[in-house]
């Protein structure tokens, strides 16, 4: 990768952290962890590797994402918002009554989202559907599908796996945020996954494993990904949730924060200063 195309992308993810901390902030509470985690794969996604017009969401030819663990909406809109499908001034509605941004993803309602998400394990089949839609009209796009470690205690994600692996649907990525937590503790406590890999691999999966920080790294793997033509492809990012924020990554119970204290207020607002540091140092 270019160092100016990497930097560009450090600067996306700097300001999508900066939008999460933000958002949730005002609201007083909200999914940080899970969406936290998944900041850089957003900025190599809407920075450089998805096909889409902001313009016109509604594009056929564009790339489409479904975020299966659809708590981190928090993240996808503010991509989207860096992004250019709406103002940046609604992501201070998150979770408002009447608001274009629910707490769950709506396509419906929010420029950018092609799937409706939050019932975890619905989004990994009807990815498989929109890629086999795809795959059908001869459109060769992408569908990125998003899903959580703690989402694969539900079967339904293993059986579109298999539905996936079996028709070869290699346009359809499977991304797996393997950040090791859920919503009650850590995923090896509550239904071990033991190695995510290698169950990929099992199911029929070219599979890569990359650090979900690694900016480069995701770029890299979505690359080789697109070179596979004849079997499903996925990668597992290895992540922390509440990623890129010590604090928040330390906090035991950070599925869902709420910020009703000083020290987790000022963890946040320090945290925010640091990223518009980074990001008017960068852009100069």
């Amino acid at each position: 990768m270019e160092k100016n195309t990497l930097n560009q992308l450090e600067i996306l993810a700097a300001k999508i952290r900066y939008d999460v901390l933000d958002m949730l902030q005002h609201r007083g509470y909200g999914h940080l962890g899970g969406s936290l985690s998944l900041v850089e794969l957003m900025s190599v996604l809407y920075g450089k590797q998805m096909q889409y017009d902001a313009t016109n969401p509604k594009w056929e030819q564009r790339d489409r994402v479904v975020l299966s663990k659809g708590h981190a909406g928090p993240v996808w809109y503010s991509a989207l918002a860096e992004s250019g499908f709406f103002d940046k001034e609604w992501l201070y509605t998150l979770n408002d009554g009447g608001t274009k941004l629910p707490s769950h993803p709506d396509r419906t309602k929010t420029p950018g989202v092609d799937m409706t998400t939050g019932s975890l394990g619905q989004g990994t089949s009807t990815a498989a559907g929109i890629a086999t839609a795809l795959k059908k009209s001869h459109i060769d796009r992408y569908v990125y599908l998003i899903v959580g470690d703690g989402e694969l205690n539900e079967g339904q994600c293993w059986e579109a796996f298999q539905y996936i692996a079996n028709y070869k649907l290699n346009n359809c990525i499977v991304i797996i945020d393997d950040n090791k937590r859920q919503l009650d503790g850590y995923t090896k406590d509550i239904m071990n996954p033991f190695d995510i890999s290698k169950k990929m691999e099992a199911f029929g999966f070219f599979t890569q494993k990359v650090k979900g920080n690694d900016i480069e790294a995701i770029d890299d793997a979505i690359n080789q990904a697109k070179e596979v033509k004849d079997k499903a492809v996925c990668i597992v990012l290895d992540t922390i949730k509440g990623q890129g924020v010590p604090y928040f990554e330390n906090m035991f119970s950070n599925h869902s924060v709420k910020f009703n204290t000083d020290e987790i207020n000022d963890a946040a607002n320090e945290a925010k200063q640091a990223l518009l540091e980074f990001i008017s140092k960068e852009e100069c």
